[in-house]
């Protein structure tokens, strides 16, 4: 029996989200969204400042780039604006061209990055290993708590205690309720007691102008010539690589915290949209940002598109409408909700004793490399690239001890047989020469690799190499238990390479 056909009011009630309908969801992103804006502010600023471009710049940026990603992103609830990581690369493009070409760069980045998530760009993901992730997180904790240094070096001494005070009231507040998200209490409580106090203490105010009205789209003021286009093209690749591998770790890092999955493509192209719309408004570019997703999803709970669209909406109607209330706002209060996110977010378990007895030294090298490289080079994309090669080399040699090579000898020493166990491929095969008695065996020789997989040209060239020695010395060598992609690729390079060894 079949299904009762829905009725087109049920059908479209199908395709709804399920947060639409429920009260308790819409309060949880609504006020993560106000909290992600608060925290966008200053940040959004600074990175401005790094780029050397107007502070409204970088805010337009995170406007432009939160509202878009929501709507065309892959991974629900993260957070894109102007980060750390973009504005270093594209700074030296604005400091000896202009705003103009960089502008172009974050439109001509974002082309590339839809053409890279087109070609499939994200499936590089499942590539990098866990004990990479693991310093990922662990570098990104660290990164965002020396961030918030600058702010506590050389500030009146009230900073200390309302920074003190702020994560007092992060840690006790959810103890009291969840309802409303603790650091939206800690910055509405220290903005308070300051303002109404007079307490003198840097301000968001501070940090630069806030914008007045939206930003208006338009054309970058460049020449549109070849020479602008290889002026703009390595910024903008660049750009474009950093903010993919920045977004799809910090997808990939949200997906292990919701224990949901997310699609890596659509929010590779989507990043890609959302430069190149940030860059006809004028933005500085971006990508997803790490801090403010972890106090989107970690901290205050969210789980839709709706709080990152919110944080985008929320940022430009702070800064507009209570522009003034905003500039009041301490920098001590974000400072604390930034060091509770970086303590949070850390993975304490990773470098627990009991842990690091068990992990095997290779996984910790992996991961105390990726944590060095990011924390030296600020750069999270550079440190994922080093731990990931690092991981293949520590695999490459810990795989390759694997392969073995034993002989049996016929009663009548008319034959030998060599068994071969393990993975053949360029750091295996190249032992694989001299565990054969070439001078001593007999004339008949048989190899055995039923218990082994060729798996590249290194290891075709290595078995041409032993026939040849073999042949030299007028012995013939039968080789046998090939599987089939063994086969074909020996059929397919054999006899070519031997020449090389």
């Amino acid at each position: 029996m079949s299904a009762p056909a829905l009725s087109p009011a049920a059908r479209l009630r199908g395709l709804k989200p399920e947060w639409i309908s429920d009260p308790k969801v819409w309060r949880t992103e609504v006020l993560a969204g106000l909290v992600v804006a608060l925290a966008l502010i200053p940040e959004a600023i600074s990175f401005s400042i790094i780029a050397g471009v107007d502070p409204q710049i970088g805010l337009f940026a995170a406007f432009t780039m939160a509202v878009t990603i929501s709507i065309v992103g892959g991974r629900r609830a993260m957070i894109s604006a102007a980060t750390g990581a973009v504005a270093l690369v594209i700074a030296p493009l604005n400091r000896e061209h202009g705003l103009g070409y960089l502008v172009a760069a974050v439109i001509l980045a974002g082309v590339f990055q839809v053409v890279l998530g087109a070609l499939g760009v994200a499936r590089l993901m499942r590539f990098v290993p866990r004990s990479v992730m693991v310093g990922f997180v662990n570098a990104l904790a660290i990164l965002i708590f020396m961030a918030q240094v600058p702010e506590m070096t050389d500030v009146p001494w009230p900073v200390y205690p309302l920074i003190g005070g702020g994560l007092v009231l992060m840690l006790l507040f959810p103890r009291v309720t969840r309802v409303v998200p603790a650091p939206l209490v800690s910055i509405v409580v220290l903005t308070v007691v300051t303002v109404a106090a007079g307490i003198a203490v840097p301000t968001v105010g501070d940090k630069g102008e806030l914008p007045h009205a939206l930003p208006v789209p338009g054309l970058p003021d460049v020449p549109f010539t070849l020479d602008t286009l290889t002026t703009v093209a390595p910024y903008a690749l660049a750009m474009a690589l950093v903010g993919l591998m920045e977004s799809l770790m910090t997808a990939k890092l949200v997906d292990d915290i919701t224990d949901t999955h997310s699609n890596k493509t659509r929010e590779s192209i989507g990043q890609g949209i959302a430069n190149i719309v940030t860059g006809f408004f004028g933005g500085m570019g971006g990508c997803a940002m790490i801090g403010q997703t972890m106090i989107n999803v970690k901290v205050s709970g969210a789980r839709t598109r709706l709080s990152t669209f919110l944080a985008g909406s929320f940022l430009m109607v702070l800064c507009i409408v209570f522009g003034p209330v905003v500039s009041d706002i301490p920098m001590a209060a974000l400072v604390a909700v930034m060091v509770m996110v970086s303590f949070t977010t850390f993975d304490w378990h990773s470098v627990a004793p009991r842990t690091l007895k068990r992990m095997p030294a290779g996984e910790i090298l992996v991961m105390v490399i990726t944590v060095a490289v990011v924390v030296a080079t600020s750069n999270l994309a550079i440190g994922v690239v080093v731990g990931s090669v690092t991981a293949m080399v520590v695999f490459a040699r810990r795989v390759a001890h694997l392969a073995d090579v034993t002989s049996v000898t016929d009663p009548d020493g008319g034959q030998v047989v060599y068994s071969v166990t393990g993975e053949l491929f360029f750091a295996s095969s190249n032992d694989l020469v001299s565990r054969f008695d070439y001078a001593g065996d007999p004339d008949q020789v048989v190899i055995d690799l039923s218990a082994t997989h060729i798996w590249d040209a290194s290891s075709v060239a290595a078995l041409d190499a032993i026939e040849t020695k073999y042949a030299q010395r007028g012995k013939q060598v039968e080789i046998v238990g090939l599987n089939e992609h063994s086969t074909v690729m020996r059929d397919r390079l054999g006899g070519t390479l031997a020449g090389n060894h």
